[in-house]
């Protein structure tokens, strides 16, 4: 019952990967109170609310962070579940867990509150960290760690075209102060005070308070406006660049990911599972979507990892239901049949579609699974049945 309890606390607790209608409250209940958490940090610096309200204030603080708190605990505790550390001891995959940046967030979302009952100084500028918790947002929302992934994948090419503009700068505040020194000593007369002009036109923004006055400063300004436009652009290219690929990447990710959930492909090596994630490609279906429909050619297979559907022939009023593991259209794909019953998504399904010609090729790849499925497709249709409804008209379907 306690492992049953970890495992379903785990799957709740990452984001995307519970159809559980009580993880979805969850974590729009987390966001809500993270950013009103925001919120209330900025309304407490100002004087009349905080002498007003400042009750209301702390209160919401030690709410805040009696929440944040047992959620961290719990994600500590539930953390061995994770396919990565079920090799490793409990107390090392709490401590690897405890190492990881999200789990880093967490804890200093909450610290700040608890080091002002430990160290006897004021530590009420701590207050300000606690902005720190909306850097939890990223934790439920794949859009924001997917610009994450984004930027550690591409710090190199960020940092060098970084080297480029701060190279860049510094020549233009050098040119400027032997330009504008003699006419503009109070803005120009060291490169550290032309750094400023620098920054402001390199990046376009020209607050208008330091300009060049003479010919040559202003020819230098010139030039270097243009390089800006273009300099400064580079970065968000590169960006740009890598979250298109990471959206790619992405998907092979959750493939990889839910190739391995799937019972006939868990006892394969990484290498190969890697090589049949290439094949499939996810689809995430929301209840009542219509999978595919009685009459139309079978041409894929689809593998159930989460979710469950019902199979509706139209001789039977009761649907054959299949839930996480199962596998349909086996057959409708072997032998080009048209199906014969419609397939719909009763809960939020992600499923993996195989397609014929890709079938094939997997079979050529790893004979064992494509001899697998036949044997089965064969056993069904032999031997099984299920009520009045036979496997071989499921699998036709």
């Amino acid at each position: 019952m306690n492992h049953s309890l970890k495992a379903q606390l785990y799957q709740d607790l990452e984001s995307g990967k519970s159809t559980r209608p009580l993880a979805r409250y969850f974590e729009w209940l987390m966001c809500i109170l993270i950013i009103l958490n925001v919120i209330a940090v900025a309304a407490e610096t100002v004087e009349p609310l905080r002498q007003r309200y400042g009750v209301y204030f702390i209160a919401f603080e030690i709410f805040s962070v009696a929440v944040f708190t047992i959620e961290y605990a719990i994600r500590l505790w539930v953390c061995t579940e994770s396919p990565l550390w079920k090799q490793t001891s409990p107390l090392k995959a709490r401590l690897k867990y405890a190492l990881t940046p999200f789990a880093i967030i967490d804890l200093l979302a909450i610290l700040p509150f608890y080091l002002a009952f430990i160290v006897p100084a004021d530590l009420r500028f701590l207050r300000i960290f606690r902005l720190i918790r909306l850097l939890k947002l990223a934790r439920y929302s794949p859009a924001l760690t997917t610009i994450a992934r984004v930027l550690r994948a591409e710090r190199r090419a960020i940092f060098a075209a970084l080297i480029v503009m701060i190279g860049l700068l510094l020549l233009a505040a050098s040119l400027a102060y032997l330009a504008e020194r003699h006419a503009q000593p109070e803005h120009f007369g060291n490169i550290p005070q032309a750094t400023w002009w620098a920054v402001t036109t390199l990046t376009t923004v020209g607050y208008g308070d330091v300009v060049p006055v003479t010919t040559l400063g202003r020819i230098i300004g010139s030039v270097f406006m243009i390089f800006g436009l273009g300099l400064f652009a580079l970065p968000i290219g590169i960006i740009a660049t890598g979250f298109a690929q990471e959206i790619h990447r992405r998907d092979f990710v959750v493939t990889w990911e839910m190739v391995s959930k799937v019972p006939l492909f868990a006892e394969l090596s990484p290498p190969d599972l890697i090589n049949i994630a290439r094949l499939l490609h996810s689809r995430t279906v929301e209840a009542g979507t219509v999978i595919a429909r009685r009459g139309e050619i079978g041409e894929c297979m689809y593998f159930i990892v989460s979710g469950e559907v019902a199979v509706q022939f139209p001789k039977h009023s009761q649907p054959v239901r299949l839930t996480d593991g199962d596998f349909f259209g086996e057959i409708a794909l072997l032998h080009h049949n048209p199906r014969r019953a419609t397939i719909t998504a009763t809960t939020k399904c992600h499923l993996m579609i195989l397609e014929a010609t890709d079938f094939n090729h997997l079979v050529d790849m790893n004979p064992e699974i494509g001899r697998h499925i036949r044997e089965t497709a064969k056993s069904r249709l032999a031997d099984v049945q299920i009520g009045d409804l036979t496997l071989q008209e499921l699998h036709q379907s």
